[in-house]
């Protein structure tokens, strides 16, 4: 009995402690300060977490790692929305006026899709997709010529994915290839929810002459994703202003170009204006 009581404090403990690593108290002096133990014991508690692979040491404490969480791509369409429209802004001058490009699925490149259907100055531009939204979109246009690849449809992305959408990969060629994801190292490429997303990503990127991630600065703080693609040298990101200060220095240490799309400035005709009283 008295043992079954020093297992339930012990649970107590760690319960008490993982709570207090997900708040922001990672030091071992400042966890043992408030769970009332001391700092040897805070260390066995941390190693016995460490091997249920429940937090990871850092020097002095620990921090609870975070797990990747694939978003929807109906909640994607909400966040950061003026960044994704100057990355797709700042993509479209990437646009060759005539020729063949890959648009990938997900919501940063659909904006992109919306600015080239709006644009009056392009000849005939032939666009390969795997995304159901972009698509949808792209069929707006004229001048546009879309091809669908096809595939299993992944539900929360809306992108096809498997044997069909790498075999015709296998037969396209594109002049360049704009891809989304779900994370982004500089030195790893892109992090991508599962294996056969990364499967056709490599796929895309062997087919384009310039591969080009549009990623907003959020995809560069993400957790560890399952899966990664890494690209050769010589690939471009283009992200927003709220990147990391030191960006440009590591993507140039891994033979990466990147831009940081501006925002674009409200205009006089949307700018709102404050009645005077």
């Amino acid at each position: 009995m008295e043992r079954r009581s020093v297992r339930r404090g012990t649970r107590r403990r760690h319960d008490l402690l993982l709570s207090l690593l997900r708040q922001g108290t990672t030091r071992v002096e400042d966890l043992a300060e408030a769970l009332s133990v001391s700092a040897s014991t805070v260390r066995r508690d941390l190693s016995r977490l460490g091997a249920e692979h429940l937090v990871a040491r850092t020097y002095g404490g620990a921090v609870v790692p975070e797990s990747f969480h694939e978003r929807p791509i109906t909640d994607s369409a909400r966040v950061q929305t003026v960044a994704k429209a100057a990355i797709a802004a700042a993509a479209r001058e990437l646009v060759p006026p005539d020729g063949t490009i890959f648009l990938d699925a997900g919501t940063t490149c659909a904006a992109l899709a919306r600015i080239l259907v709006e644009s009056p100055d392009f000849g005939h531009l032939t666009v390969v997709t795997r995304g159901l939204e972009t698509a949808m979109i792209l069929t707006e246009a004229s001048f546009v010529d879309t091809i669908i690849l096809g595939g299993r449809v992944r539900p929360l992305s809306h992108g096809l994915v498997g044997p069909l959408t790498e075999l015709g990969l296998d037969r396209l060629t594109f002049d360049v290839a704009f891809m989304g994801a779900d994370a982004i190292d500089v030195h790893r490429g892109i992090g991508e929810p599962t294996l056969e997303e990364t499967a056709v990503k490599e796929r895309i990127a062997a087919a384009a002459r310039q591969t080009t991630v549009l990623a907003d600065a959020t995809k560069l703080r993400e957790p560890a994703a399952p899966a990664w693609t890494r690209f050769d040298p010589g690939w471009l990101l283009i992200t927003d202003t709220e990147a990391p200060d030191d960006l440009e220095d590591r993507a140039a240490a891994a033979g990466v170009a990147v831009i940081r799309a501006e925002p674009a400035r409200p205009t006089d005709e949307n700018r709102t204006s404050t009645p005077v009283s």
